[in-house]
């Protein structure tokens, strides 16, 4: 039993290892209480555990092997120890940027070597971390040398691998939840666990793991609301929510530039309470743009803003549909557009094989530009996420002037990368020095918007152009509950001086809103398969948040969180503040939370262009 579970030093300075952390990430989240962080020691102490009877099988055979050898067993002790302590400092650089332990998120990474490890490598002095951890494991390595096995403990370990499969088929971290508080639940679970949980169930399918409902009824109710809120549209020959959008007015042919900041969330703009100055050009376009001041992000990363606002679909757990499989000719704003006659592109900084980005925009209406295809003396800085955001501004009024000579209404969807760790950019262009952090990168990034804009009023098919600037997703979504949604708050505002009346918009809406809002001001008529709604038309507020794992329906007063292992959670709203409802069920908001994020999963079927036809 004393090799099944390694009371060695082994196991020993593995909890150690994860106790400090979670110290520390306790310090740093200032979000737990004295009681919190007790129990969630005590808590991380059976997930540390559950992950050492995972490894026991492999560290009793390399104890034994090791011991063969007396220089082996040091080795063996040093990298043991080197690998639990450069883990747990990769966990604590992880958190600073998701408020989270390892999940999918990590498990992505691993896929984008360029990308990732060239972030990592601009924002942290590597070489540092790595003297420094295995100084500090040699010196431990040589004070605790390991126990040596004279012979091979064949029942031990033939144990061990038993025990391995009992955990495997009867244990999930979310057993272990204990607490109301995200970052307790958070801090108690054990990172490499998390991270091997990750690449386990990275899709989820949802009739395994949520709540369901009869797919009859929802889409009912689902075709109901849509036809309710949207009195012009007839629906097409199918079981889905394909329609026909039907405009009483002209058609408007208005080029499109639609602007995704990396990371912009609302609060670091004037208009919603920042003083720092952080974006004077954007916030100067509030007074002259349709200020949308209620949007909510859908998802964590930009592969979910992206889908969001191109496929009007409400998030679904797991990969967004992006990097997904058989996510080819579907119906998006850029296939709506391209059928009316725009020249559709996709215009990218980065490297656009990332995240799969490259193939979904080519196979579903649109050119893409990214970084292979933009010549190297147009590229002034650049770091591992792409070339800065001044650069690619200068690409869209290239690709935009070109357009105009094809005499063709242009549609160009633009995604920014400044704005991201390690936030590098051109020094002298801003009063925060490059690499200094999140509000360096948030400024640089609307100093170049500001440029683009004035550069774009010189332009002759500026006044035929409606510009819109939004988000892919805020900097930081972690809150206390599951989904906090006061963490996706995002700016949304639409600028056309000549076409686009300057007001406010108050109404609770979503990225999937952007879309058939856009086609609605365009006054086009088109096939939709869409989710979202026209914001200025519509009869009610909601919107749809998630990380990978959970999701959730939000409307002014409640909100509904749908979990795996079927489980789901009823919030109360009271401004920015809500409380769980214990003991009640509102089988109302769950059947609308089902109608759309049930209904979403069917997108294969539901959102193939191919599939629509006439009644």
């Amino acid at each position: 039993m004393r090799q099944i579970f390694c009371w060695n030093p082994i196991s020993i300075s593995f909890v150690v290892v994860n106790f400090i952390l979670r110290i520390v990430l306790f310090c740093i989240s200032g979000e737990c209480t004295i009681i919190e962080m007790l129990s969630s020691i005590m808590v991380g102490i059976l997930s540390d555990v559950v992950v050492l009877i995972y490894l026991s099988p492999f560290v009793i055979l390399t104890s034994y092997l090791a011991s063969k050898r007396k220089n082996a067993v040091i080795i063996w002790h040093f990298k043991w120890f080197f690998f639990c302590i450069f883990t747990a400092i990769a966990e604590f650089l992880f958190w600073q940027e998701f408020e989270s332990r390892f999940n999918f998120i990590a498990v992505d990474y691993l896929i984008y070597t360029r990308e990732v490890i060239g972030n990592i490598a601009e924002s942290y002095n590597i070489p540092i971390i790595l003297l420094v951890t295995a100084v500090v494991s040699i010196c431990i390595a040589k004070l605790l040398p390991l126990p040596i096995y004279s012979r091979f403990k064949w029942m031990s370990f033939n144990a061990a691998i038993a025990l391995m499969c009992l955990v495997f088929w009867g244990f999930d971290s979310s057993m272990l939840e204990f607490s109301e508080n995200r970052y307790a639940n958070e801090i108690s679970k054990n990172g490499l666990y998390e991270f091997f949980s990750a690449c386990w169930h990275n899709d989820l399918p949802f009739e395994r793991f949520y709540i369901t409902g009869n797919q009859d009824v929802l889409t009912k109710s689902l075709r109901h609301d849509i036809q309710s809120d949207e009195k012009n549209s007839s629906f097409l020959r199918g079981d889905g929510i394909a329609r026909y959008i039907k405009s009483h007015s002209q058609e408007k042919k208005l080029n499109v530039v639609l602007i995704m900041v990396e990371s912009l969330t609302a609060e670091f703009l004037e208009h919603f309470g920042n003083r720092a100055n952080l974006t004077p050009n954007i916030d100067r376009l509030f007074d002259r743009s349709m200020l949308f001041t209620n949007i909510i992000a859908t998802g964590t990363r930009t592969v979910y803003g992206l889908a969001a606002v191109n496929l009007s679909i409400p998030p679904i757990p797991g990969n967004s549909i992006i990097r997904r499989k058989n996510n080819e000719n579907l119906s998006t704003i850029g296939s709506i557009l391209r059928d009316h006659g725009y020249i559709c592109k996709f215009v990218y900084g980065g490297y656009g094989y990332f995240d799969n980005m490259n193939y979904f925009f080519e196979n579903n209406g649109y050119d893409v530009i990214d970084r292979f295809k933009i010549d190297e003396k147009n590229i002034t800085f650049s770091n591992a996420w792409g070339i800065c955001d001044e650069d690619l501004f200068e690409v869209v009024l290239k690709e935009a002037d070109e357009s105009l000579e094809a005499k063709k209404p242009f549609f160009l969807m633009v995604m920014t990368t400044s704005n991201h760790r390690p936030y590098t950019y051109p020094d002298g262009k801003i009063d925060i020095p490059s690499k200094t952090g999140r509000t360096g990168g948030v400024k640089y990034t609307d100093f170049a918007i500001g440029k683009f804009i004035d550069a774009a009023m010189r332009r002759k098919w500026f006044d035929d152009t409606v510009f819109i600037i939004t988000a892919d997703h805020t900097a930081g979504s972690a809150g206390k509950i599951t989904l906090d949604p006061t963490r996706y708050h995002i700016p949304l505002l639409i600028y056309s001086p000549k076409h686009v009346r300057p007001r406010q918009i108050h109404t609770l809406a979503s990225q999937i809103d952007i879309g058939p809002t856009l086609l609605a001001i365009l006054n086009m008529s088109y096939r939709s398969q869409f989710f979202g709604h026209d914001i200025l038309s519509t009869s009610f507020g909601r919107a749809f948040i998630s990380n990978y794992q959970q999701v959730g329906y939000l409307t002014d007063s409640d909100l509904c969180i749908l979990k795996p292992i079927k489980h789901s959670e009823i919030y109360t709203r009271n401004g920015n503040i809500f409380e769980k409802k214990t003991g009640s069920k509102d089988a109302a908001l769950l059947g609308k939370a089902l109608q759309y994020f049930q209904s979403a999963t069917n997108w294969r079927q539901w959102n193939k262009r191919n599939n629509i036809t006439e009644r």
